[in-house]
């Protein structure tokens, strides 16, 4: 045993980076199971489509074959993350992104499930060439440290966001946009789910939060296990998850996602000029949102981990990059949409997680998750909700980073951080705050501090915005 733990040390550098195998394997574990309801929602979210055309069966088909590649989709990123880059970030299909290819490309714009997978291939293709060439590494290069510092909170705010929204602690407000869920209903009976998926949230963040302070290892990952085990009597926690048809799932994986791509027909139009251009504009708008997307999460859990060396670039950013663009592809291969480095990464950081064997861990347990899917699905979102909301008040601690001072870094580094959480989306928030520096520097007679890339990434996101849909 003493032997194994060698290895692994000599490795991933687990003592080199003040970790230890324990620290590690209990990140791991929360990066999962933070994560897990991706194995939930994606498979619902591809096949939402032909259940709103009115061909169930299909949906049904979709959804068992996108659990698995899902499953195998996430392995394989997350695995790369830990052999390859060794790095501590998960891989999973991207929330936002899945929602994209569903609803835009297959439901709006008619393209089949098998036709939409070729163009999240195609994208994977041309994120390996940017990659390779260095250009995603000069972009990161090129992004100001006022919009660079500005990451962590953002995502820390948006996270936050996330988790309350599962929670259920914030509502849809139709006045207000949105809107604290009313506790007041439970002396009526009314919304009383509702309310217990608010309470159990609220319990699960107090624990996570007294064990923090407490020092006691794995305080996210047990605020995790008590939320769930206070929701059986409160009716969140549904042990009638357990059932699962694996066959069945295996089945319809073999017969429509696993490398179903349908290159003929999406092709097959009989303007082949116009279909070449919209699939180019289609690929352009799923790199474009997955690259920020994925630097963006990169860049923060890179700076709350302490993976930034003394040039204040990421630690192995070329191969984590190469991750996320290897694992696009291999995504449309088994039948998911778009794979990219997740957000949810820093709540395993949170928890001490410094190296691959996180990551490690995280990929075994996305393996183990088409076998143990019954225990996965158990775990409710008013259990994980409050582990992002935890993640977000640890991320927003780097806002003593940002420099406020100077209107030309303060503008760019508050539309970085607040237009993540409101706008839904971690790419619109660099975005806007690569815009933002640009004008405010050109406008304020300090143009030679902006970099051409940086003006240029600036330019393509005016452009995007102004001409490219994106549902």
């Amino acid at each position: 045993m003493e032997r194994k733990t060698g290895v692994a040390d000599r490795f991933f550098g687990i003592s080199q980076s003040h970790s230890s195998v324990k620290t590690e394997i209990l990140a791991g574990i929360t990066t999962f199971i933070t994560i897990a309801y991706i194995l939930i929602l994606n498979p619902q979210i591809l096949s939402d489509p032909y259940v709103i055309m009115g061909d169930p069966a299909m949906a049904d088909k979709i959804a068992n074959g996108v659990f698995i590649g899902t499953c195998i989709g996430a392995f394989i990123g997350t695995a790369l993350c830990a052999l390859y880059a060794r790095v501590p970030f998960a891989q999973a299909p991207g929330m936002g992104l899945n929602a994209f290819f569903a609803y835009t490309v297959v439901l709006g714009m008619g393209y089949t499930y098998g036709q939409a997978l070729v163009i999240v291939f195609i994208s994977g293709i041309f994120f390996i060439v940017i990659t390779a060439i260095g250009l995603r590494e000069a972009i990161i290069r090129s992004i100001p440290d006022a919009v660079k510092t500005a990451i962590t909170p953002g995502i820390g705010l948006f996270i936050t966001i996330i988790g309350l929204k599962n929670a259920g602690i914030i509502i849809s407000n139709p006045a207000t946009l949105v809107s604290l869920v009313d506790f007041s209903k439970w002396r009526s009976g009314a919304d009383m789910v509702l309310i217990n998926g608010a309470l159990v949230a609220l319990i699960g963040l107090i624990i996570m939060g007294i064990l923090h302070a407490r020092r006691v290892k794995g305080s996210i990952l047990l605020g995790i296990v008590a939320a769930t085990l206070i929701g059986i009597p409160l009716g969140i926690t549904q042990l009638s998850n357990l059932d699962m048809n694996l066959g069945v799932k295996f089945r319809d994986f073999a017969e429509v996602s696993f490398l179903k791509m349908d290159f003929a027909g999406l092709f097959a139009g009989t303007n082949f000029v116009e279909t070449l251009f919209t699939v180019t504009m289609l690929v352009i708008s799923f790199s474009l949102v997955n690259m920020f997307d994925s630097i963006g999460t990169l860049l923060g859990a890179a700076r709350q981990s302490g993976m930034i060396d003394k040039n204040g670039e990421v630690i192995r950013m070329k191969q984590a990059l190469m991750s996320d663009a290897v694992s696009t592809l291999a995504g449309a291969m088994v039948g998911t949409s778009t794979v990219t480095t997740v957000v949810e990464s820093s709540a395993g950081i949170a928890e001490g997680g410094r190296t691959g064997l996180t990551s490690l861990v995280t990929a075994v347990m996305f393996l183990g998750a088409i076998l143990f899917a019954p225990i996965v699905s158990i775990v409710p979102a008013a259990a994980t909700a409050p582990a992002l909301i935890f993640v977000g008040i640890l991320m927003l601690g780097n806002i003593r980073d940002v420099d406020f001072s100077e209107m030309s870094n303060a503008l760019p580094a508050f539309c970085t951080i607040v237009f993540m959480p409101f706008t839904y989306s971690i790419a619109n928030g660099v975005a806007f705050g690569l815009i933002t520096y640009c004008l405010m520097n050109i406008m304020t007679g300090k143009r030679r501090e902006v970099r051409a890339l940086t003006f240029m990434i600036s330019v393509v996101f005016v452009v995007r915005y102004a001409f490219m849909t994106l549902g």
